[in-house]
């Protein structure tokens, strides 16, 4: 019974620390953000920080993951189930993308994150290769999966590759938001809208 209590206490503290991280991210950016300063804000030391994840790259590796999760919970419908693999799909999966791209220029500290550790990860020893291998797979799922759900409802052409445009929509995304950081005046959400008017998405 303690053993599971301990356990239990561990998953709490692992969370409050992700919470944490979110915030001080979101409000200072990854390259202003250390350990120290997210172990201070949990009330730990860097190695009991560290004792929850391995090294600094899992630990934002895991932010990322929760963001994705409260992302999910915040701005795409489904069953209580953060996981993509539950969420309902969209009968315009370009609005709800559109949004989640807006939300992001709320959280710049959180969009440079992603984009300074995806790029980090693209090397395969990467701690966070995994993460980004796994998530690019469930996001094109779903991403497909919504765009099928446009065409049978009469809103995209049959003729469009499903998979082919999930894939375009997170290269679209990822490249708007790596731009939007280099000149703030961007508005990724109207590229997006402008995507899917190229695609012929009936409103």
């Amino acid at each position: 019974m303690a053993r599971r209590g301990s356990y239990a206490k561990g998953v709490a503290k692992r969370d409050e620390i992700l919470t944490e991280a979110l915030r001080v991210i979101a409000r200072n950016g990854y390259s202003r953000t250390s350990v120290r300063e997210l172990a201070d804000a949990v009330g730990l030391s860097q190695a009991g920080l560290l004792h929850y994840f391995s090294s600094k790259e899992e630990l934002f590796a895991a932010v990322l993951q929760k963001r994705d999760e409260v992302d999910s919970r915040d701005f795409v419908s489904g069953d209580g189930d953060p996981s993509l693999a539950s969420l309902a799909v969209s009968e315009n999966p370009f609005g709800s993308l559109a949004t989640v791209m807006r939300h992001n220029t709320e959280v710049p500290g959180l969009a440079q994150l992603y984009t300074r550790l995806a790029a980090e990860a693209t090397d395969a020893s990467h701690p966070a290769h995994d993460f980004f291998v796994q998530r690019g797979h469930e996001f094109r799922e779903y991403f497909a999966r919504s765009v099928r759900a446009s065409q049978a409802a009469g809103r995209l052409s049959p003729a469009i590759d499903a998979d082919k445009v999930a894939t375009i929509m997170i290269a679209v995304a990822d490249g708007l938001q790596t731009q939007w950081m280099i000149d703030p005046e961007l508005d990724m959400g109207e590229h997006i809208d402008y995507l899917a008017e190229l695609l012929g998405l009936v409103p």
